[in-house]
């Protein structure tokens, strides 16, 4: 009896002590208060990839501006701090997110089954499709994908438009680069046929340059359930933070402001973009 006793209590301290240590990893989480405490909230983005992100030129002032920067900024503003924008390489994104050198990546980045074994995502704030761009000259050229054959295709490195040429454009070679301008710069110039891009991006190029680029409507990509969603990524362990990003894109769905950041980013891009 004095056994069975002894052994309840080590079984009830046991618990005692496993409540205990799950109290102090959920409190350990100081995501929000350590953002609250530096005042500022640090945003990685790549900024070549209008109109989430891009550059502009206003008043003399270069300064980046876009969809994905007035979401980051209205999040900042329900932290009440400031907003730092990072602007790097789109491939380096999630590993300065991991190393901790930014808080948040907002960056058109689609929230794949791959990366969400590194980092954790918010609600979905975009849906995508994909397609390809062209030069205006070639808009009607390409009746299909099999036309590719034996071009070269560009899409930016590490991101689902390279996976979808890959998979779906094998009679073409793929070719990456880090910045997607410089792939539409390589397509202006003749060594691409096509680029990749997010429907969004795509328009954005042929409303201001509508005499350089076109889509390729005939070639038609398919775009999988598991690469159809823009979100915000956060570390895994930023539980908190991710409970305050995910506060602030409800709110901004349910007021409509969504859709009039979107629309505030082509305009800026229309007007300062060329």
């Amino acid at each position: 009896m004095k056994n069975l006793k002894k052994s309840l209590l080590v079984v009830a301290g046991l618990a005692l002590l496993t409540i205990g240590l799950a109290g102090c990893s959920s409190s350990s989480d100081n995501s929000v208060k350590s953002i609250k405490d530096k005042g500022t909230l640090v945003m990685g983005t790549s900024a070549d990839y209008a109109p989430f992100e891009f550059p502009i030129v206003k008043d003399g002032k270069k300064t980046i501006t876009g969809y994905d920067i007035f979401i980051a900024q209205q999040i900042a503003k329900d932290m009440g701090v400031k907003l730092k924008i990072t602007n790097t390489e789109f491939p380096s994104l999630i590993t300065e997110l991991k190393n901790k050198k930014v808080d948040i990546v907002l960056a058109g980045m689609v929230s794949t089954d791959e990366r969400k074994k590194q980092v954790a995502f918010s609600d979905s704030y975009y849906k995508v499709e994909n397609v390809l761009l062209v030069n205006k000259a070639d808009e009607n050229k390409f009746g299909s994908v099999s036309a590719l054959k034996g071009l070269q295709v560009g899409a930016q490195q590490t991101t689902t438009q390279e996976s979808i040429a890959k998979k779906q454009i094998k009679v073409a070679t793929t070719v990456t680069e880090a910045n997607a301008n410089s792939l539409t710069t390589e397509l202006t110039q003749g060594k691409l046929a096509g680029v990749v891009l997010e429907n969004e991006i795509a328009d954005n190029y042929v409303k201001q340059f509508p005499e350089k680029y076109a889509i390729a409507k005939d070639v038609k990509l398919n775009t999988p359930k598991s690469q159809q969603h823009i979100n915000v990524a956060v570390r895994k362990d930023d539980k908190k933070l991710l409970k305050q990003v995910n506060k602030t894109i409800k709110e901004l769905k349910s007021n409509g402001k969504m859709d009039t950041f979107l629309a505030k980013a082509q305009d800026l891009q229309a007007k300062y973009g060329k």
